[in-house]
C-alpha cells in the first residue's frame, strides 16, 4: 500500500493554467484548437514495440520486495512484447498542462503516448482537441468492463477520448471518538461544536461539488448561482473562524494529529487513515458526494497510439484491475474486479472486495454524482471568487 501524504488530486493554485486556457480559447488564438482529423501521427507501434506512459507518483502497484518492479506493467510486457517506459512525472495538473501545452498548441509531439490527469484537466484537453479518440474496437475490455456510472461525463460523451485510471469520492472524514457523535451531512460541518476544527480543500475543482451538494444542488446540472450561494456559506464560516484553514493533502496530517475533527477528504486517503486510526470514519453525506476520476488520455501525435490503447485495455482486464485496486485502494472503475478480489486466498485482500470505498454498493451509488466540470468561460469568475475566500 502506498504511503499516506501524497494526493493524486492536487489543488489548483491561483489562475495558473486557467489564465493560459482563457488566452488559448477566448483571446484571439483559435488556432490552438486541433480538429479531430489532425490529431494523429504515423503510428510506429507495429515496428517499435514500446510505449511511454506518464502517471502520478504512488499510483501503481509495486513489488513488496523490489519497489523498482511494477507487476501489472510487467505482465503487460510479457503478454504483448511491448516495453513500457513508465515515469512518475505528473505532480500537478496545471504544471503538467503548462509543460505540454506549447507542443500541443504548435502541432508538435509531446514525448508522451499515454498520460493520467484529473478529469477536470482532461476536459481542457478534450475541449482544445488535444486528446485523440481511442479505438474501442481494439479495447474490448474497456467496452465490456468500464463502470456504467463513469461511461459518459459531460466533457467527453461516451468516453471517446478518455478512460478512467482510478476513481474516488470526495466526502467527509472525521474522528468519531473525539467528536462524540455521528456526522451524516455536509451541514453537520457547520455545527457549533466543530468551530475552528474543520478544513476544506483549497482547490476550486476539488471543493465546489461537495459544498453545492450540501445545498441540495444537482451537481450534474449546477449553475453559477448555485456556486455563489455555496461560496456565501463558506465565506460566513471563514469570517466566524469556524473553518480552521484550507488545505491540500496535508489535511491527512491535521486529522491524524487531532488538530481538526472533520474535513473534506478523499476516499482513498480515508482507507489509509483508518488503517492507522480506526476512530476515523469516511462519510458519503446524505445529500450526496462527488464521484470523480483521473483518466488516461492519448495526446495528439503520440507515436505509439495502438500500443497505448493496448496498455489501457490491459488495465481493464478484471484480474489486472483487481491487482491495481488492492494496492492503491481508490474506487475501482472495473466492477468485475470485485469478484476477483473476493476469490483471493488472502483474507486481507478478499476483504477489500467488501469495502464500499473501493466498490461502492448500490445504496452508496445512489448518493454519488459525476459533477459537471467548470466551463472555460465560467472559470475566471469562479476562480476569482473562490481564491478570494481561500486566500490564494
Amino acid at each position: 500500500m502506498p504511503e499516506l501524504g501524497f494526493s493524486r488530486r492536487t489543488a489548483l493554485r491561483g489562475l495558473g493554467a486557467t489564465g493560459l486556457l482563457a488566452a488559448l480559447t477566448g483571446c484571439g488564438v483559435p488556432a490552438a484548437y486541433v480538429a479531430e482529423d489532425q490529431r494523429s501521427a504515423a503510428d510506429r507501434s507495429a515496428r517499435d514495440k514500446s510505449v511511454s506512459f506518464s502517471n502520478w507518483p504512488l499510483y501503481i502497484d509495486v513489488d513488496e520486495e523490489d519497489e523498482t518492479r511494477r507487476p501489472t506493467l510487467e505482465s503487460f510486457s510479457r503478454s504483448t512484447g511491448i516495453s513500457v517506459r513508465y515515469t512518475e512525472e505528473i505532480n500537478d495538473n496545471d504544471e503538467f498542462f503548462g509543460k505540454v501545452s506549447p507542443a500541443l498548441m504548435n502541432r508538435q509531439q509531446t514525448g508522451h503516448d499515454l498520460v493520467v490527469v484529473s478529469d477536470w484537466m482532461a476536459a481542457r484537453f478534450v475541449r482544445l482537441g488535444w486528446a485523440q479518440k481511442m479505438d474501442r474496437a481494439a479495447q474490448p475490455n474497456v467496452a465490456r468492463h468500464l463502470d456504467p456510472q463513469l461511461r459518459s461525463p459531460a466533457f467527453d460523451e461516451g468516453r471517446a477520448h478518455t478512460v478512467p485510471w482510478q476513481s474516488g469520492i470526495t466526502g467527509i472524514a472525521y474522528n468519531r471518538r473525539a467528536l462524540g457523535r455521528e456526522l451524516k451531512s455536509v451541514s453537520d460541518l457547520w455545527h457549533p461544536d466543530l468551530a475552528g476544527k474543520v478544513t476544506l480543500f483549497s482547490g476550486l475543482d476539488e471543493s465546489f461539488a461537495l459544498l453545492m451538494q450540501g445545498d441540495g444542488v444537482d451537481t450534474a446540472r449546477w449553475t453559477t448561482g448555485d456556486f455563489h450561494r455555496a461560496c456565501d456559506q463558506v465565506e460566513r464560516m471563514v469570517r466566524k473562524g469556524h473553518i480552521r484553514r484550507f488545505t491540500g493533502n496535508d489535511y491527512t496530517s491535521d486529522l491524524s494529529k487531532g488538530d481538526v475533527l472533520a474535513c473534506q477528504a478523499y476516499s482513498g486517503d480515508a482507507i489509509q487513515l483508518q488503517a492507522d486510526n480506526p476512530d476515523i470514519e469516511f462519510v458519503v453525506p446524505e445529500e450526496g458526494a462527488e464521484l470523480w476520476s483521473e483518466s488516461l488520455i492519448v495526446p495528439n501525435l503520440a507515436p505509439h497510439k495502438a500500443n497505448a490503447e493496448s496498455l489501457v485495455d490491459h488495465y481493464y482486464r478484471p484480474e489486472v484491475a483487481a491487482e491495481l485496486a488492492a494496492y492503491v485502494n481508490y474506487v475501482c472503475p472495473v466492477p468485475a474486479a470485485q469478484a476477483v478480489l473476493a476469490d483471493s486466498d488472502d483474507a486481507e485482500t478478499a476483504a477489500l472486495a467488501e469495502d464500499p470505498l473501493i466498490f461502492p454498493d448500490r445504496e452508496m451509488r445512489k448518493r454519488l454524482t459525476v459533477a459537471r466540470d467548470i466551463a472555460p468561460d465560467e472559470r475566471p469568475e469562479l476562480a476569482r471568487r473562490w481564491n478570494s475566500i481561500v486566500g490564494l
